[in-house]
């Protein structure tokens, strides 16, 4: 009766039948995109795809996650580098950072290589006349896109897919007049290749650079380098499967005469064959594979294709579900939704959009073994994309990994645990020859050769980014982190044990000693932040950075813990546990912040968008309000003095560490400026922009990255539920705004699945399922009757301190209600 009251209550607050409100799965617009920030985006894991859904032409761009340019990198690039040490550490001692930073400089290898654009599939219509009824739209559901649009009284319809099954692109195209579908189709790239058309097949076979510099290092003849004997081959294979009309071809176009109904399967491939095998000489047969898939998907009919397509999404995508309560949102495009919410209207739907977003972004970029998502995910349609759509480690690609686990798509993490074991593997021969120590170490960047070595081209570049060595440390928490969600031990024993010990190993050897016996790292560097001494010298280099420290800490723990669990490497837990406790204790400013740097130095910008030394509180959990207060009060002055203003990665970082402080209203007040409307980049004279959303939803930096895109999707699980601090706690930082609601399958430390319900802020109802057998922990919430929850007790349920200890079997369930 109350769940009839409530939908009577809401068909009346939205108007009832004329105003329908916002969709929390749905993104659409009532015009073509124009710009890439406009266009819908599908991929199945490695073929991603931007639709623009034009009227008179469709331009698609296509990637492959495992198109990049370069080849395995040399990581024996600078075989005596560590011999700079001596003296590098000599100018520290001496306190004389000038020095430090121009020494630092010889710390520096090459740059990561970039990924590649595939190239533009178009798809021209030999239409006549003014569209009407234009309607574009991206189906988060079930992973598919459509267009709909009318012209001189004929509806024309398209639904695109990219099937992970199938390996294909779908594109189906329909008209509702018999023989009124006209059309051909093309392709170009910017990369070197060959057009043909072979038995009704439109094919293209090119290869990547052999080098493209980053964007940010200017422009000249050797910007990028093409090889025709070098680099990784592509193809990509077009064809069409059409029931009437004619289809014809010249030697560059597919043409579809007088058509009603047609489909479109776009298959593509790369040699690239790992890491460290020459994509030329060692690769897959790119041609063979595309022609394979291409001809596998051709035989079946689209209804085998689609059906195929969504039970193998759905899978992933439908474990979680959200909901925040009524809404009056009106029924909106979504570029003028976000502009309504950015001038502070509610929309409930379009928070649970952006979430549920977040979820069908890595899915989409993210099934591919070895090759994580990048700074665009797996979309790019540039020779030389932004910051060379890499893997930066001193942040962005981590972020892109923080809702792999609470957010239910574990498997989604694995290519980023496999590429932990290729970086290991280049980054034991970094530690030897740039750091003179034993494990493995990963730098600034790092691309799909698993480069590890630190950048800036030798010498070329400020050491402030360019020199900064802990990615590894950083790296191998999520290893750590895959276990804890997951439980699985075959996995922690097999794989993760040895990586996470060659990271605690390269961080135990490189630290020394500093005047007072502790352990710190020298040289160091806070990511991409300044000090200023007393003096008045602005510098990036130098000593006991409270970033290192803290993931060292992070790092140091977990392969302790491990260790233990697995009953194994008893002398090295020893050893780990010496250092961890002899390393150089958290500091707290004049100002009442965490220290960044050694000594209680100004930062060049106070506001500054990184903020590594809080990586304790998050994604860390050794700084707690519980545990820790000082030190998390501590962190707390430092976002205040940072403020809310940043770019759109660093707002997503920010939302979490608010989360961790159960701040729940700060968190939900940098949620909506994630959120804020941006214009795409190619807009001229815009007073949209900064940090925030573009019209398609993607994570404005600016520009584009879509780690802001994960990091704020996994800042939403955190709100909604906890499990770092060896407990479950429910609903710790959640906002006024969300006073009613509830989620399905987000998932815990432990191995286990919560679901919740609550109503004017307080928890009405949970629900934990096991994976695996295990004992659960849960923080009573806040106004629950410990009396009324003793009626409830079955069998291995406990309380104590607060606290619920639930033993529970694999796929058993329990459900408590207030």
């Amino acid at each position: 009766m109350k769940k009839i009251a409530l939908a009577i209550l809401g068909f009346l607050f939205l108007g009832g039948s004329n105003i329908k409100a916002q969709s929390d799965h749905v993104l659409w617009y009532n015009k073509p995109a124009q710009y890439f920030e406009e266009s819908l985006v599908l991929g199945n894991g490695k073929m991603g795809a931007s639709v623009f859904g034009g009227v008179n032409s469709d331009q698609i761009y296509l990637n492959d996650a495992t198109l990049w340019a370069g080849e395995p990198v040399n990581a024996n690039m600078l075989p005596e580098g560590y011999k700079n040490l001596p003296a590098i550490r000599e100018a520290l001692k001496n306190e004389d950072y000038k020095l430090a930073d121009q020494l630092n400089r010889k710390f520096q290898g090459t740059y990561s290589n970039s990924y590649a654009p595939l190239g533009t599939l178009f798809l021209n219509f030999k239409n006549t006349g003014t569209p009407t009824k234009y309607y574009r739209e991206l189906n988060i559901a079930n992973a598919i896109s459509k267009v709909v649009y009318e012209i001189g009284g004929v509806k024309y319809t398209r639904e695109y897919f990219i099937s992970n099954p199938d390996k294909v692109l779908v594109i189906k195209l329909t008209s509702s007049k018999k023989g009124a579908l006209n059309m051909d189709l093309n392709f170009k790239s910017l990369l070197k290749y060959q057009l043909s058309t072979t038995n009704k097949t439109l094919k293209a076979n090119g290869y990547a650079p052999i080098a493209a510099k980053p964007s940010y290092t200017g422009s000249d003849a050797n910007s990028v380098i093409f090889d025709e004997t070098r680099g990784t081959r592509f193809s990509s294979f077009a064809k069409i499967k059409n029931t009437d009309g004619v289809l014809t071809s010249t030697d560059s176009t597919l043409v579809l005469s007088n058509a009603t109904e047609a489909l479109v399967l776009v298959s593509v491939a790369t040699s690239f064959n790992g890491f460290n095998k020459n994509p030329a000489t060692d690769g897959l047969d790119n041609k063979k594979i595309a022609s394979d898939q291409l001809a596998k998907a051709f035989s079946k009919p689209l209804n085998v294709l689609r059906t195929a397509h969504l039970i193998d999404y759905q899978k992933f995508f439908n474990r979680v579900s959200l909901n925040l309560g009524l809404t009056a949102a009106p029924n909106l495009p979504t570029d003028e939704r976000l502009k309504r919410f950015a001038e502070g209207a509610e929309d409930k739907n379009l928070e649970i959009l952006y979430f549920q977003y977040g979820r069908y972004l890595l899915i989409s970029s993210s099934r591919t073994l070895g090759v994580p998502a990048n700074l665009q995910g797996i979309w790019n349609p540039y020779l030389r994309p932004p910051w060379s759509s890499n893997y930066t480690t001193n942040i962005n690609a981590e972020e892109n990994y923080w809702l792999a686990e609470n957010t239910n798509l574990s498997e989604m993490h694995l290519p980023m645990l496999r590429f932990i074991k290729n970086i290991s593997e280049t980054g034991k021969v970094t530690a030897k020859t740039f750091y003179g120590v034993n494990g493995w170490a990963a730098c600034h960047n790092s691309d799909i050769w698993a480069m590890s070595n630190p950048v800036g081209n030798f010498g070329h570049d400020d050491p402030v980014w360019a020199c900064w060595n802990m990615g590894g440390a950083w790296l191998s928490t999520h290893l750590w982190e895959h276990f804890l969600f997951t439980q699985d031990k075959n996995f922690l024993k097999n794989e993760a044990y040895d990586l996470m010990r060659g990271a605690a190993q390269f961080c135990i050897e490189w630290l020394v000693e500093d005047k007072e016996g502790k352990l710190i790292t020298s040289p160091s560097t806070s990511p991409e932040n300044k000090f200023v001494t007393p003096e008045g010298y602005t510098g990036a280099t130098f000593y006991g950075g409270t970033a290192d420290l803290a993931m060292i800490r992070a790092c140091l723990l977990q392969i302790i813990e491990a260790s233990k669990l697995l009953n194994v490497d008893a002398e090295f837990r020893t050893k780990a546990e010496s250092t961890l406790s002899r390393l150089h204790p958290y500091k707290i400013g004049k100002n009442g912040s965490l220290q960044e740097w050694y000594y209680d130095w100004a930062d060049q910008d106070p506001k500054h968008r990184h903020q590594s030394h809080l990586f304790g509180l998050f994604p860390g959990s050794h700084i707690t309000p519980a545990t820790t207060p000082e030190l998390a009060n501590a962190c707390r002055k430092t976002l205040e003095i940072k403020g809310d203003e940043t770019t759109g990665w660093s707002k997503g970082w920010r939302i979490n560490l608010w989360a961790r402080l159960a701040d729940g209203n700060r968190a939900y007040k940098m949620y909506r400026e994630l959120l804020r409307y941006v214009d795409p980049d190619g807009v001229k004279d815009s007073k949209h922009r900064g940090g925030g959303t573009y019209p398609n939803l993607f994570d404005a930096h600016p520009p584009f990255q879509i780690d802001g895109n994960f990091g704020g999707a996994a800042a939403v699980a955190e709100m909604l539920l906890q499990s770092h601090c060896g407990y479950i706690e429910l609903l710790p930082a959640l906002p006024d705004a969300w006073q009613t609601g509830h989620f399905k399958g987000l998932k815990v430390r432990g191995g286990g699945e919560v679901s919740a319900a609550w109503e004017n802020s307080v928890l009405k109802e949970i629900t934990l399922k096991a994976s695996v057998p295990n004992e659960f922990i849960m923080k009573i919430p806040k106004n629950w009757n410990i009396n009324e929850l003793s009626k409830q007790t079955s069998k291995g349920i406990r309380f104590s301190d607060g606290k619920i200890f639930i033993s529970l079997q694999a796929n058993q369930t329990i459900t408590l209600k207030q």
